[in-house]
């Protein structure tokens, strides 16, 4: 790819910031939400208003368990019960799975294609309260990263909102000559 672009992901669902919601409806930055029911369930429209921005909504599991310890079975009943799930909430199913802890074999790439899932995405980057952690030696972002963040809130982040540590995310994109584009427009 030769797009400075990079890709914002925000994972499980657990934290529900208003301010996250009123921030990214100002700031219309593209990103996308790989949801897990344990973590949403108690708050599903929370999302709506995030989905509304253009902002997708990909599959998580249902439980967020290791799929390694799962048998082909088993892995099917997470992925599809949350292709069901997140199709009834939010009115489509998802195209992109995310495996929880990036772990995935070859029965979690057969599950998730029989739950209709096009592909499974990982990461290259994971944000953190005040920088990035690289997976490359070189520190720096490359044109198509993908870049995995958190819905957690100050309890798990040492004082810190998930706001504030999108806000210094997105500076160093910036920092760096990126933009954030629309996952969806590229796979």
């Amino acid at each position: 790819m030769k797009d400075r672009v990079v890709f914002l992901t925000f994972d499980d669902g657990a934290e529900k910031d208003p301010e996250f919601v009123r921030m990214m409806q100002d700031l219309r930055i593209p990103f996308t939400m790989f949801l897990t029911d344990a973590a949403i369930r108690n708050g599903y429209n929370y999302f709506k208003p995030l989905q509304d921005l253009g902002n997708a909504i990909q599959n998580h599991t249902l439980t967020h368990p290791d799929l390694l310890a799962l048998s082909q079975s088993a892995q099917e009943n997470e992925i599809c019960g949350q292709q069901r799930r997140l199709a009834e909430e939010y009115g489509t199913p998802p195209r992109f799975f995310r495996p929880p802890y990036g772990n995935w074999n070859e029965a979690t790439r057969a599950a998730a294609q029989s739950c209709g899932i096009e592909a499974i995405v990982l990461w290259r980057e994971t944000m953190q309260i005040k920088n990035l952690r690289y997976q490359r030696g070189d520190g720096k972002l490359h044109p198509g990263d993908i870049i995995l963040a958190h819905f957690r809130g100050a309890k798990d982040l040492k004082g810190t909102t998930a706001t504030e540590m999108t806000l210094t995310l997105l500076r160093r994109i910036q920092e760096q000559g990126f933009t954030v584009a629309r996952l969806d427009d590229y796979l």
